[in-house]
């Protein structure tokens, strides 16, 4: 019997992401402004594994999420941008 791969072993079926940090590489400063459409699907493009958009003073948690990407969105555009 084969010994199992070690957890830390890369799975070689299983594509290997683009960036080395959880989070991809990505200049924030782009978004504010976008369309909301635009925005989220640039988001996706840049590798980002989750997107939330929110309205103007929404109350939110402090927990920081790795691979998130928070928008602020007022009148179907991104008024900012942040990670986590």
């Amino acid at each position: 019997m084969a010994p199992s791969p070690h957890s830390a072993d890369p799975d070689p079926d299983e594509p290997q992401r683009p960036f080395p940090a959880p989070n991809p590489h990505d200049d924030l400063d782009a978004y504010p402004g976008l369309p909301e459409e635009e925005a989220v699907r640039r988001a996706y493009d840049h590798g980002w594994q989750t997107v939330r958009s929110l309205p103007p003073d929404a109350v939110v948690t402090m927990e920081y999420v790795a691979g998130r990407l928070n928008f602020t969105v007022a009148d179907g555009r991104i008024r900012r941008c942040w990670l986590g």
